[in-house]
């Protein structure tokens, strides 16, 4: 895969939406045991303690402690206990989705890896449990970003993670699309001209594009010209002028969707970050 190509990639798949449906530990009865069914979740296993047979997809597996494993949705698998030691673990059930596609459909790794900080992963445990069970405002950011991690660490620790372009019939032609979409943003680009790169009729286009990032391909685009011109304005010291013709946008247009999603003008906007330590250049 070409750089730019797994850049755009790897942007793409950190912009899924997390959403923590039960976490726990749990030391399991010798009851614990269902067989061949397929979940509409993900979940993650932290095992601590004891012996059991997990079955995911063709594949068995006995998992040890110290082992994490990320199941994901949608997979045919099974559960059971092997004998009275059974197994304390950690686990937690999400979903993870860009779209209607979940994010491990996009994302091909290893069933399980060995954390290299387990101390760490069982603190990152505990605090989800802390955060899932508290009702400040702050909890929800708390519970994604700590769910963000886990799937970071995952992945730092998997010997291979690949993108997997064939997830959907229709994966390849609109990561053509959005690709497109990104490097175009100044241009007035037209559903007609996306679908005619997608190779689909226009009506089909937008379902099809809506299932796959869940917005409309206008409100798509406003919200790409949107995160870039959040970039712009706290991280250069162009005038809004400038911005908007950047954007291909008229500057009264650009200020009022720039204040109806974020609340303040781009100038407020931008007086909000500190101008010391460099960051803007």
């Amino acid at each position: 895969m070409k750089d730019d190509s797994f850049t755009f990639w790897r942007k793409y798949v950190a912009k899924a939406q997390l959403d923590l449906m039960s976490v726990a530990y749990t030391k399991v009865p010798t009851t614990w045991r269902n067989l061949n069914f397929i979940p509409d979740y993900n979940k993650f296993y932290y095992i601590i303690e004891g012996e059991g047979y997990l079955k995911i997809k063709d594949k068995e597996y006995y998992p040890k402690p110290g082992e994490l494993y990320l199941i994901p949705s949608g997979a045919l698998q099974s559960y059971d206990t092997i004998n009275d030691h059974t197994f304390g673990k950690y686990w937690c059930h999400f979903l993870a989705k860009i779209g209607e596609l979940n994010l491990f459909q996009l994302i091909e790794m290893p069933v399980h890896v060995v954390p290299s900080d387990p101390d760490g992963m069982k603190q990152k445990f505990e605090q989800l449990i802390r955060y899932a069970n508290t009702d400040s405002l702050s909890s929800e950011f708390r519970v994604n970003s700590i769910l963000f991690d886990m799937i970071a660490v995952f992945l730092e620790e998997s010997a291979s993670v690949k993108f997997n372009l064939a997830a959907s019939a229709s994966f390849e032609k609109m990561s053509h699309v959005l690709h497109y979409i990104e490097t175009h943003l100044s241009d007035n680009v037209s559903v007609d001209e996306l679908a005619q790169i997608a190779h689909f009729h226009p009506n089909y286009f937008i379902q099809v594009f809506k299932g796959f990032t869940g917005y409309s391909p206008i409100q798509y685009i406003n919200r790409m010209r949107l995160e870039k011109a959040k970039h712009l304005v706290i991280m250069t010291d162009l005038n809004m002028s400038a911005i908007a013709d950047a954007l291909g946008m008229e500057l009264p247009y650009f200020s009022r969707m720039f204040k109806e999603h974020t609340g303040f003008s781009p100038t407020a906007y931008r007086e909000m970050v500190p101008k010391a330590g460099g960051l803007r250049r």
